[in-house]
């Protein structure tokens, strides 16, 4: 089983009325724990997230390590480099997420991404209401 973040706006105030409702943009689910995407393809992984400050960081990191450190260091910090961004890649996109008015609004424990939007719609259909 996988824990899930649901991330989403807070509701819109609604329009006048005759109106139709306002938009609002679909949750975002964010798997809990480690990325290995992010681990294997590092400030690509990154960059495809929009998370731009954390793949340039990523990038001079590992540029410093393969100009300052010799071989048998470089290879050991490249893949410690790779092991960090993984363990933190899930973190930094909620950080986005947050930032761009989708705050954490829930939990769902799910075997597949599937079954969570399933379950996210049983626990929270206000949530799921508005989608598309």
């Amino acid at each position: 089983m996988k824990l899930y973040t649901v991330h989403a706006a807070p509701p819109p105030p609604p329009g006048p009325e005759g109106w139709p409702e306002p938009k609002t943009r679909a949750p975002v689910l964010v798997p809990e724990g480690f990325s290995l995407a992010a681990t294997i393809f590092g400030p690509f992984w990154f960059a495809w997230n929009r998370l731009w400050w954390e793949a340039l960081g990523l990038l001079v990191l590992v540029v410093a390590a393969a100009l300052l450190l010799p071989e048998p260091l470089l290879s050991a910090t490249t893949v410690v480099l790779h092991l960090l961004a993984g363990f933190e890649a899930r973190d930094r996109l909620r950080a986005r997420l947050a930032r761009l008015g989708l705050p954490e609004r829930g939990v769902v424990v799910a075997d597949s991404l599937d079954t969570a939007w399933f379950r996210l719609g049983q626990q929270r259909p206000d949530l799921v209401r508005s989608l598309p």
